[in-house]
């Protein structure tokens, strides 16, 4: 079978470098966009499931690449980005000025670490996992769409890596990441792929 993550396309606050986790934020025009053009990559791949975060940005994103599948589309909360508790809504520029301790301690080993109010990334991926072992389980190609750190942290496992070395597995606004799982385990085909970006504007 095939998994494909799908990471949300760009919202205002992604594009103002704002830390928005689970915080219900849009898409913008610019990611209905981003995510019209991943709807055209991805409308030929026979799909059996659609998963969703629940948080508009990933519903949004889901709902345009469904217009050519015509599925169900199941939403599961713990597919939600990581709660970033007292870093929520706050600029990059904001949290490096006022947080430069945890920064640190964030860059020296991020899976030690929890957000202030929030949660660690152990937490995000003990949550994250059983979801995407069900669809492993049914054995039928099946589309995620969630958030970069959720993304991240289910890539750490299916890699078997250390969530320390968790920015090897962060992917971009619209892209698409295909693993490929069978008897010899996760393969991953495709990862952190916005070719389709750069396509023309979809009629």
């Amino acid at each position: 079978m095939q998994l494909i993550l799908v990471r949300h396309g760009e919202t205002l606050w992604n594009r103002e470098g704002r830390i928005q986790g689970t915080s219900d934020i849009d898409l913008s025009p610019a990611g209905v966009s981003q995510a019209q053009r991943l709807a055209r990559a991805l409308r030929k791949i026979p799909l059996s499931a659609i998963c969703t975060s629940p948080l508009i940005r990933a519903r949004h994103t889901a709902e345009i690449i469904n217009r050519y599948h015509n599925l169900p589309i199941s939403t599961h909360p713990d597919l939600v980005e990581m709660d970033q508790g007292d870093f929520e809504g706050l600029s990059f520029k904001e949290l490096m000025a006022c947080e430069k301790d945890f920064i640190n301690r964030w860059i020296k080993d991020p899976a030690s670490v929890r957000m202030p109010g929030g949660e660690s990334l152990i937490d995000l991926q003990k949550r994250a996992w059983p979801p995407v072992e069900s669809l492993i389980r049914a054995g039928q190609n099946a589309l995620i769409v969630s958030h970069n750190f959720t993304i991240a942290a289910i890539l750490c496992r299916l890699r078997n890596i250390s969530l320390s070395d968790i920015r090897s597995t962060c992917v971009g606004t619209a892209s698409q990441t295909v693993i490929h799982t069978g008897q010899d385990g996760p393969v991953m085909e495709k990862f952190n792929d916005r070719s389709h970006l750069d396509a023309d504007d979809p009629a």
